[in-house]
């Protein structure tokens, strides 16, 4: 299948750059000017991917567990691509880059995703937007949360007294982490609300399993929003909340 090819160029690319990300900051080059380029060309290679699966679905292409964790993953590098450029986090690839890879080694093992999918044959306008939002909004979700582990790592370091070294060097501020967590929350909140105000749309919806489970997840990154913007909630709890509620989620929808 050509899917499967595209799928593993887009994995070593990933791989690639997090390596070289990895490898110039061993060596105190700097940040690896190879990180986002790299990324940016395999967030292509995903949405082609993805194309090819839609039109073997005839429908947005969330039809398998594969499906879901290539979306996924084109989403954790689309909005990396989004916010390592605006917010000059260059050095989240080399967090990110891992996580891409594991999602679509995962997708790539035998059985998961369908080598001869079917065409879906209800398909509803809404009960697409509901899919792909919902799934694009984990992947504002996950970035948050490889900007949390970014933070602890940092903080770890700063308590350690280890405030030399490349990686060290390398590592955005406090502040500049905490504030992008933060706000990937908000964007994710915004998108999944999107989606979930779709499925409730959608005909013959409103007691599926997923869309119940989103409106819990939903609740839940409300109220840890909430507590971080009104409640002053401390960086180092906000990180591990967005970590939890993230692999938490991840395993709840993986496992319905």
């Amino acid at each position: 299948m050509i899917e499967r090819w595209l799928i593993t160029l887009a994995t070593a690319l990933v791989a690639l750059a997090g390596w070289l990300g990895v490898r110039s900051v061993s060596h105190e080059a700097g940040r690896s000017k190879w990180t986002s380029p790299l990324m940016g060309i395999a967030c292509v290679v995903q949405l082609m991917a993805l194309s090819l699966r839609g039109e073997m679905r005839q429908a947005c292409p969330l039809g398998d567990l594969g499906e879901d964790l290539l979306f996924l993953a084109w989403s954790l590098t689309l909005f990396y691509l989004l916010v390592g450029r605006v917010y000059r986090l260059s050095l989240l690839g080399i967090f990110t880059s891992p996580v891409v890879v594991v999602l679509q080694v995962v997708a790539l093992v035998p059985g998961v995703m369908s080598r001869h999918p079917e065409p879906i044959a209800e398909t509803d306008g809404w009960r697409e937007t509901h899919a792909a939002l919902s799934v694009l909004s984990f992947g504002a979700f996950a970035l948050s949360a490889v900007s949390g582990v970014m933070f602890l790592v940092l903080n770890r370091r700063l308590k350690a007294h280890h405030t030399t070294g490349g990686l060290f060097d390398s590592l955005p501020s406090v502040h500049s982490l905490v504030d992008n967590s933060k706000r990937l929350l908000v964007v994710g909140l915004i998108i999944l609300t999107i989606g979930i105000v779709a499925g409730f749309l959608t005909p013959g919806m409103a007691f599926n399993p997923h869309l119940i489970l989103a409106a819990i997840v939903w609740f839940a990154y409300l109220y840890l929003a909430y507590q971080a913007f009104h409640r002053g909630l401390s960086a180092q709890k906000l990180s591990i909340g967005s970590v939890a509620l993230f692999l938490a989620s991840l395993v709840f929808f993986i496992l319905l």
